[in-house]
This record gives C-alpha cells, structure tokens and sequence, in this order.
C-alpha cells in the first residue's frame, strides 16, 4: 500500500462510511449512539460500496465507531411501521411472497459481496457483535478481535433466521454442532473462545485493535494483486467442499493462468 496515497472519503450515508487510502478501503459503522444497530439504508450502502469499489482496492476493512462492532438489527424494525423509507418486519411480512424475498436478496449483497475474491477482506470487531453484527464479521474473510469482543446469533432467538449470509461461513467455520448450539441457544461466545474455534484469527488488546488489523492489512496485500485473486477463488471453492478432482483441476487452471500472466509480463508472450 503506497504510503503517499491520500485518504479519500468517497461515502458517508445511513451510518455508513467509507475511506480510501491507496490500495486500502476501510469501511467504518458510524452510529456509535445506537451501538451501529443496522437498518436497511446501511446494508443498501454497503451493497453500493462492494458494486463500485475501484479495482486497484486489495484490501477491505469493516471496524466500527464506538464501544460496539454492532448490536444486530435497529429495534425500530420489529414494529410495523417502515423505518426512514424501508419495511420493517411486519410490512414486510404482508407483502407478497415474491416482493420480500426480492428485498431479502437485495439486504444480502450488502454482505456477499465481501467473500468475493477480488480482494482481501479483514473484520476489525471490539465490543458486542449480535446478529446482523456477528453475520457482517462473518462475511469477511478474515476477523481480529478486540479482547472485549462478544460474538451472538441472536435471531432465533426472536423468532426469526440468520438470513444475511451467516449460516454458511458460520457451519463451515465451526462445524455443523458447534453452529447449532451457538444459533439456538443465542449465547455469547467471548473473544477467547472464538480464537480456539477458527472465528478469530487473533485476539488482541482493546487499544491494539486498529494497529494490529492495519499489520494484517500490510500483510495480506504483499502478494501479487493476480496471484491473491486466484487463491482466495481457490480456498473459497475448496471450502465448499467440492470433488477434489474438481478442485486438482481448479488448481491446474489458475496456475496456467498465472504463468501465462507472468510470461506477458516478463515480455515473452
């Protein structure tokens, strides 16, 4: 990441911010006083931030403003009224079928977007992490924890589903039992516990959390932009199990690929 590139912050709407500094994009929950409790107008922004990212961004990071990486769903969305223009969970509930799934689909690309492998994305979480929060964490590919983190799926819980994206990386991540016990019994898992069952990639100290997931960030980005791309679409493929033939094959592919990418660079194609 070129240290003379200067930050550029190209959004800041519904709580949601974003900042560009070289190679970097660093996307921040900005609504400290509600614990960055979600709304559909963030996850909208989020989705416009992953469809328009330039393609020189390598890295991703979501933090969060505050003492909370998110306290899961703005509790003005469990009444029936819309909140600031969007459906709550009532409204949507009454409109037919094929609409509210239409607008489920649409919350969920405000987080898939962040498992593409285009680039690396780095969750920085301190504080409570609940539901839609631990889900966002969950879309990233990687996740440093502040030691006063508390991950919770607390959705079944109120009667309702994890539904932006966090059952899979979360049974992939965990294991089919541990997800089950962690979603209905909706407890928290501390910091500690998240680094010894693969949901943190470290545990650091509260006032390290930014210094230590900017380290990762350096880190993660020294790999050729071409090279990083083609492993990150290998281990995502490969995480989803797929025959290993596939997968050999899979491997084959890109690698090609690579040489031939490097032999027209090397001016020998």
């Amino acid at each position: 990441m070129a240290d003379s590139a200067v930050d550029v912050d190209l959004l800041d709407r519904g709580g949601v911010r974003l900042t560009v500094h070289g190679s970097r994009a660093t996307i921040s929950l900005d609504r400290p006083d509600k614990l960055n409790a979600q709304t559909p107008h963030m996850w909208q922004a989020l989705h416009e931030i992953g469809q328009n990212l330039d393609s020189e961004v390598r890295v991703v990071v979501v933090r969060a403003e505050g003492r909370s990486f998110s306290a899961g769903l703005d509790r003005r969305l469990f009444g029936s009224e819309d909140v600031e223009g969007a459906p709550g969970l009532i409204s949507l509930g009454q409109r037919p079928t094929e609409q509210a799934d239409a607008e489920i689909a649409l919350f969920q690309q405000g987080f898939s977007w962040l498992r593409e492998p285009d680039r690396v994305t780095i969750a920085a979480v301190q504080g409570h992490a609940i539901g839609a929060g631990f889900q966002l964490a969950l879309a990233c590919d990687l996740r440093v924890l502040a030691e006063d983190a508390k991950l919770c799926m607390a959705e079944t819980g109120l009667g309702l589903v994890p539904d932006l994206g966090g059952t899979l990386p979360l049974v992939q991540t965990v294991g089919y039992a541990k997800a089950v016990e962690i979603c209905l019994t909706g407890r928290e898992v501390p910091a500690a516990e998240a680094a010894e069952n693969g949901l943190a990639n470290s545990v650091v100290p509260v006032d390290d959390l930014a210094t230590s997931t900017d380290r990762l960030a350096e880190a993660v980005a020294q790999a050729p932009a071409g090279a990083a791309r083609e492993t990150l679409s290998l281990l995502s493929q490969a995480n989803e199990a797929v025959d290993p033939e596939q997968q050999l094959a899979a491997e084959r592919a890109a690698q090609l690929r690579r040489i031939s990418d490097m032999t027209e660079q090397l001016g020998y194609g």
